[in-house]
């Protein structure tokens, strides 16, 4: 009725028993996601520093490149240059987002120095949004 398996199958189910794809440990996947997770908050911290120049967001972006390039085995990352489009407000919660994502990444791994970075840079983020705003003048 139903057609015998001729091959083996792709999964694995034998304890012990060797497998043709290399596996990742919990750490190494850990660590490609609190990269992505900072390579993007470095994406948005650049689109920021274009719109609204700061020391305080060259600063930022120059300490999350150093720790994509220490996580990724020091290769640099890829920066390329931003759109300047969009409101800092959204950035600002887009990146404040982003920071949260890599603090939880980085609390899992124990990785103190990219935990405070995230931290810092939430606190930056949360203080740029609750900034009054100016209002422009009545006509």
């Amino acid at each position: 009725m139903y057609e015998p398996i001729r091959t083996k199958s792709v999964h694995s189910t034998m304890a012990g028993t060797p497998s043709d794809f290399p596996h990742r440990s919990r750490e190494e996947e850990l660590d490609i996601q609190l990269a992505g997770h900072l390579a993007a908050l470095l994406a948005v911290t650049d689109e920021l520093r274009t719109l609204t120049p700061s020391a305080d967001l060259e600063a930022a972006a120059e300490r999350l490149a150093g720790q994509v390039a220490r996580l990724r085995g020091e290769r640099t990352p890829l920066r390329t240059a931003p759109s300047a489009t969009g409101a800092p407000e959204i950035l600002h919660r887009r990146a404040h987002a982003l920071a949260g994502r890599a603090l939880v990444v980085a609390a899992s791994r124990a990785d103190t120095a990219a935990a405070i970075l995230a931290a810092e840079r939430m606190d930056a983020h949360t203080a740029a949004l609750s900034e009054p705003k100016e209002l422009s003048p009545a006509r």
